[in-house]
């Protein structure tokens, strides 16, 4: 990237790009936001210039964060090296980077007699069994999700997981909320 102007370039190919892979047409777009039609297509190809006040309703009427609206490409090493960090029965390896707004993280869990704690957080929670049975705990049920199977459930229900019969493997996918809860017991 070479300065403002790059940047800006970026921020209205990713406008554009959003727009038509949402299906939006200038005029569906412009309902949307409250801009006119001709308003969008000028910040679209630079005749506009990019002001918050045109940036926020795009923005959210796009379902997109003004950083990453804005957020420069980089170079950086796309590949991620877990570190497993372990705390009772379960080991963690984070799949993600730390920053970002959805967390992927790799989870052994070791069988335990003890019943689970369950807990609430906002938000949705995700896993896919990779190896293993898993027993999630979500309220007064109980459900068994085998290996190859995955689970997606509202975590304002009381949950909790526990490893079936042996050590199981899962890939657990969720928001920064997730993380508190599931990473950081």
């Amino acid at each position: 990237m070479n300065g403002v102007t790059d940047i800006e370039a970026l921020a209205r190919s990713r406008l554009r790009s959003m727009r038509t892979t949402l299906g939006y047409s200038l005029d569906e777009l412009a309902e949307r936001t409250n801009l006119s039609p001709s308003t969008i297509s000028r910040v679209e190809t630079g005749k506009r210039t990019l002001s918050i006040d045109v940036l926020v309703p795009l923005a959210n009427a796009l379902q997109m964060s003004l950083d990453v609206l804005f957020e420069a490409p980089t170079d950086d090493d796309v590949v991620i090296r877990p570190v497993a960090h372990s705390s009772g029965t379960r080991t963690t390896w984070p799949l993600s980077r730390p920053d970002g707004r959805m967390v992927a993280v790799k989870m052994r869990l070791e069988p335990s007699d003890v019943s689970p704690g369950q807990r609430v957080h906002p938000g949705h929670d995700w896993f896919l069994v990779l190896e293993g049975r898993v027993r999630l705990w979500l309220g007064e049920r109980q459900i068994d999700v085998d290996a190859g199977e995955a689970a997606e459930f509202a975590t304002m229900v009381p949950h909790a997981f526990t490893a079936l019969d042996g050590p199981a493997e899962l890939i657990m996918v969720f928001d920064r909320d997730g993380q508190r809860a599931h990473v950081h017991q």
